[in-house]
Order: structure tokens, then sequence, then C-alpha cells
């Protein structure tokens, strides 16, 4: 997502004296990505940003695999997993490969008690329930129901939800997260044909600067540990900075499907990408307007991907017995289409209100206890006729 942006107070140039206003000096950080070759801004920092004062435990997060090579179809219950206060603890993962973890999370409590950094991975959070506020280093962004929050790695943060009623879906992405290349111009700019662009993205607003000192806990993921660390400064003491690396939201129901004469093809939806997976957005639209046109989706097999939906409202037209908060794996290899009946009861119809998130992989994707868990056990069937 190559966009300039800005907040605070900032000095003419970079890399000059930048001086505060009682005496002493600001401390500059560049903090970039893929070495000085991705995008980057510069923060400018009350204390340096560097004031380790202790480290303590390290706890293993890596997801274990209780089916490595799986060949079924599945349907999770995502809302299912048990709330927990702690807004890490409250993570579940479902499905993982060596680019990325697919998980749900039901946290009641706000983020507050310590600071959380990814080191390891950009994030996507889907708010599927719940309100709140994303709090980082480099300022704020309110979220609510359908927003896509995408933290890029690194990125210090804290999060205040509105009530203890939260349902959100998750992902790990090793890979940077951008938008899709074939909607921007070579300047990196969203083109006409995009179903979005940047007038949709919720910036960071409201930047909370803090100058104390003392003891402050930040949680850092890294190689999917998590290292618990003292800080003798607060994190979000950021005077100001400018650049392109910062999170942003952007809202499901901003997302401007394109439709065709016949049904089209899955990439129509494609939201954000990485060069390991995709995301894309199912949203209501209209249907195709060919006299003859099937709107329910063709069989297809992936042979090249593993595909999850992830359904968040409406009627899921191409699916039977599908509600709020299911997810379906429909793994590689396997054809997979609509249920039976959809194909049929789909003719005529002129338009669908369904509402869902899919995330192809090219990589298998392995399945954790926990999904097992969550697990139908009968999706696979769910196919044939006498079902």
């Amino acid at each position: 997502m190559p966009i300039y942006h800005k907040l605070g107070k900032i000095p003419p140039t970079r890399h000059i004296v930048f001086e505060k206003p009682g005496g002493g000096l600001y401390y500059e950080q560049l903090f970039g990505t893929i070495g000085f070759d991705g995008m980057s801004s510069l923060l400018y920092h009350t204390h340096r940003p560097t004031l380790v004062k202790e480290i303590r435990e390290s706890i293993d997060l890596s997801p274990k695999a209780a089916v490595a090579k799986n060949m079924t179809s599945r349907k999770l219950m995502g809302f299912q997993a048990e709330p927990k206060d702690d807004y890490l603890e409250s993570r579940v993962p479902l499905l993982f490969n060596s680019d990325i973890v697919i998980g749900v999370q039901a946290p009641r409590k706000s983020l507050r008690e310590y600071f959380y950094k990814n080191a390891d991975a950009d994030e996507m959070l889907f708010i599927h329930k719940g309100t709140g506020t994303l709090r980082t280093f480099v300022g704020n962004i309110p979220f609510e129901y359908g927003d896509y929050l995408i933290i890029p790695r690194g990125m210090i943060y804290q999060i205040d939800f509105d009530t203890e009623d939260n349902r959100i879906l998750y992902s790990e992405s090793f890979h940077p997260i951008y938008t899709p290349k074939r909607y921007r111009n070579w300047f990196g700019q969203m083109l006409e044909h995009s179903p979005f662009c940047e007038r949709d993205y919720k910036m960071p607003e409201n930047l909370e600067t803090y100058d104390e000192e003392g003891d402050f806990v930040m949680k850092v993921k890294k190689q999917g540990h998590l290292h618990e660390m003292v800080y003798g400064s607060h994190p979000f003491d950021v005077v100001g900075w400018d650049g392109y690396n910062f999170p942003y939201g952007f809202s499901i129901h901003n997302f401007q499907p394109i439709t065709g004469r016949v049904h089209q093809p899955p990439p129509v939806h494609q939201t954000f990408e990485t060069k390991a997976f995709v995301i894309c957005s199912f949203c209501p639209r209209l249907y195709d307007y060919h006299p003859k046109a099937i709107p329910a989706p063709y069989n297809h097999s992936n042979i090249d991907s593993d595909e999850v939906l992830y359904y968040v409202d409406g009627d899921f037209m191409s699916r039977n017995n599908i509600g709020p908060g299911y997810i379906t794996l429909h793994p590689a290899g396997i054809p997979h289409g609509p249920h039976p009946g959809a194909y049929e009861r789909s003719i005529g119809q002129t338009e669908t209100a369904e509402l869902a998130v899919m995330i192809d992989t090219f990589k298998p994707l392995q399945i954790t206890e926990e999904a097992l868990g969550l697990d139908d056990g009968k999706y696979y069937r769910s196919w044939l006729d006498h079902d």
C-alpha cells in the first residue's frame, strides 16, 4: 500500500538535528522493511527507542500440527472458540504453513497491561464483532464491524475494545501484505478499475506521545516465541513521523464488487496479496446479467492452493448449512463447488447479500489440534445428495 502519510512534528528534512523545546534532541529511527529496499517511515522519539532494562521469560507459541498432510475438506465452527480476557491468550491458531498462520480470537478485555510487537509477521485482523481503537506508536485507528486492520511487522501496539463481545479472524503473514499490484499504476496509485481506492483507507490519527520513564512491559513475538521485555521509557513516545510504513484500516463494506455478464472468477474479489497467499472479499452484489447465467460458481479444482473461507454474514449462496463464524477448508487437489441444490436454485436470482473473507494459500495448510476441536467432522460428505 504505497501511500505517503505523516503525523505530529518532524524536522524540515531527514537526518538533521531536531531539538526539543526545552533542550536536548529527539531521536530519529528508520522503521523499515526488506533491509533498506522496502517501505519505511522515519520516527522521532522523545527517548532513545533502545532502552531495554530486563529480558524475562520466553514462551513457545509455534502452532503444532495435528494433521500434517491434510486431504479432507473441513468446516470449523469459529464462534465455538472460547473467549478469554487476555488479548494474546485468546488467539486460537487453526491452520498454518511456513508462510501464514490463520486463526480466530475472542478477547474480552482491552490490551492495556503490556505493549505488543510481532517481529515475525505482518498481521491482518478482520473485525467480525466489536468496536474499539487500535492504538500504535504512530497513531490510532478506530475500528468497527467489517474492518480489516493491516499491522506491519514490528509495529508496537495496544488495542481498546468498547465491549467484551469481540470476534476476530486473524492471520500472521511472514511476507509483507500489499494491495494487489494489478490495481496500481507504476507510481503506486490505485487505478480506476480497482474495487477500492486510497480514499477508503482508515489512516492513523490522534498520535499519542508520552514523555515517561519507568518500567514498561513489552511482549515481542520472534521466531514463534513470545519474549517478555521491560523497557525504560514509554513505547508511545513518538512526537512525529512520516513515510510509507504504517498500519491502516479498510472496511469490507467499501469494497466495490466487480460483476460481469457471466460468473466472474474468484480473483475479482481480491483485496490483499503476498508472494504466498491472497485475501479476497465476497460482498453483497448484483448477479450476472446473461439471460441464461448461472450465478453459482462452477465446480473447480484447487490444484495449486488451499482455499479457506470465513463466513461473516448473509446467505452464502453456494453453500448449505453455513452460519456466521464458520470456516471451511478446501484443500488443494480436490474439486469443490456448489452444494447440492445451490447450482440450480441460483438460476434466475438477481443479487446476493453474502459477506465472507477468503484466504487462498499457495502451499498446503496444516491443521492444529485446536482446529480439530472446532471441526464438525462430516463436511467432506456434504456434496453427497443423500446427506
